[in-house]
């Protein structure tokens, strides 16, 4: 069975179309072509915008002219992760998805529900003809999951809206009044290469098999970080086999958990073996440590071929030293609300290799100072080191309205409906609705989506029975969208 024959047809059947276009953050131009040809086909209003999103509008119908102009907003992109085994090609292959009992799942790559289905909702709401609403905008962003380009240019007269619909929260029946702050933390340096020692040997260490995760939404869960627990083996192999730094890869985006991570060491040739028993000794170490959590850690050693060039001793050991030293993982919960996580820090991608190493870390905050000290400990973890930090790509942290009325209105509807109430709360993920209340501060802002789980992984997955049931409120809430005051 084709995801396209599930109901709600009108979101599933959209969503399937974006499947079938390549969209990883960074690499857009398909879908937004994808996206102007699909609107200009139905005679849908749409265009680009000079921050690369796409825009639509849709007039109100008949009778409900006077409503507040509530926009529909999603992003565009999608975080590129698969499993090791599989070859797949992000700027060209489509995603193959298949289904799991009640889960839409894809084949060994993510999904793309995040945020796919926030935009195959809103192509379902602007191409329906049988819905009653007031007017309608869309806004779908570029490249939040990377620098949240299209909400950071996003012009002041490109919306006219009273209200913000985000459709890019992962659980249904919760609505998101709030969320984490970030920044992008980078930390580099070059060096000049020098030879191997004559004699030595190359050494593959591979880390593979870690669960990953999204790292707003599951770095609470105590997941393993395959550059964090690499830094753990370099560094024994530094001091016990005089093993010497020449390449590491790990991770591939920095709001993703690292999965994998691959290093090649130098070291002489009568310490190999001693290298081998100290690999399945960390192997068996991080199986202790980590069961319960991870089922598939996979850590392996192999002969390799022998590089060109290594790091300098001196610099090697600052930098594997600050790799060992640097914060992962949630550093401080809200105090007043001490089951979300209020500050952490993902260590999300490792680069060194032929003269540079290069760092990247997604730190997350809702507290400003907090903010601060968390880029302050990194910024310190890896000056001592010699390296250059530098942040981009910071975003504010969206303050909760506990006073919304159109959250109030959601949860009054959510109950006539189900008759069931639903969770008002705040996220640590990053939303773009702080950017966007930024540019737009009069507008009234919430965040809802049907049920996702394991964003950012090979193992993301959609719950169906949830799309239908968003699908159910989406369309109930768009007749009761308050009337305008203006």
């Amino acid at each position: 069975m084709s995801i396209r024959e599930l109901n709600p047809k009108a979101i599933w059947e959209n969503f399937y179309l974006l499947t079938q276009v390549p969209r990883p953050s960074g690499h857009l131009e398909k879908v937004q072509q994808f996206l102007l040809t699909w609107a200009e086909e139905r005679g849908i209003e749409a265009w680009k915008d000079g921050a690369e999103n796409i825009v639509m509008r849709k007039p109100a119908t008949p009778g409900y002219e006077n409503r507040q102009t509530a926009v529909l907003q999603a992003h565009m992109d999608m975080v590129p992760q698969k499993l090791d085994e599989v070859a797949h090609d992000w700027e060209n292959d489509p995603i193959e998805t298949y289904i799991d009992g009640e889960w839409v799942k894809a084949k060994g790559t993510t999904l793309g529900s995040d945020d796919g289905m926030g935009v195959a909702a809103i192509m379902a709401v602007m191409e329906a003809k049988d819905l009653e609403h007031g007017p309608l905008e869309a806004l779908i962003t570029a490249d939040e999951e990377s620098t949240m380009y299209g909400v950071n240019h996003l012009a002041a007269d490109t919306l006219n809206g009273d209200i913000l619909l985000n459709i890019d929260n992962e659980t249904i029946g919760e609505f998101v009044i709030g969320s984490a702050g970030g920044v992008n933390i980078t930390a580099t340096l070059g060096y000049k290469e020098v030879a191997p020692e004559e004699g030595d040997v190359a050494m593959k260490i591979s880390m593979k098999g870690l669960r990953g995760g999204h790292s707003g939404l599951e770095i609470c869960e105590g997941r393993a970080n395959a550059n964090k627990l690499m830094a753990r083996v370099v560094r024994q192999a530094i001091q016990d086999d005089d093993a010497r730094l020449s390449y590491w890869k790990g991770g591939n985006m920095r709001n993703a958990i690292p999965r994998t991570a691959e290093v090649i060491v130098t070291i002489p040739k009568e310490n190999a073996d001693d290298l081998k028993e100290l690999v399945a000794y960390c192997q068996g170490v991080f199986e202790a440590e980590f069961r319960g959590i991870e089922s598939a850690i996979e850590l392996t050693v192999e002969p390799c071929e022998m590089p060109s060039g290594e790091m300098p001793e001196e610099i090697q050991d600052n930098i594997v030293n600050a790799l060992t030293a640097c914060h992962d993982g949630v550093l401080r919960y809200i105090p007043s609300i001490p089951s979300v996580v209020e500050t952490s820090s993902n260590l999300g991608i490792v680069e060194i290799c032929a003269g540079e190493a290069k760092v990247l870390i997604l730190a997350r905050s809702s507290n400003d100072t907090m903010m601060e000290y968390i880029q302050e400990k990194q910024e310190a973890c890896f000056s001592m080191a010699g390296m250059k930090v530098e942040y981009g790509g910071q975003y504010g942290a969206w303050q909760p309205n506990f006073d919304s009325p159109i959250t109030a209105q959601m949860v009054k509807v959510y109950k006539d409906l189900f008759d069931e109430e639903a969770k008002v709360q705040v996220c640590h993920a990053g939303l773009e609705c702080s950017i966007i209340g930024g540019v737009y501060p009069k507008m009234d802002l919430v965040s809802f989506g049907p049920t996702l789980r394991s964003p950012h992984t090979p193992d993301e997955r959609c719950n169906i029975p949830s799309v239908e049931k968003f699908w159910v409120f989406l369309k109930q809430l768009l007749k009761e969208v308050p009337t305008s005051q203006r």
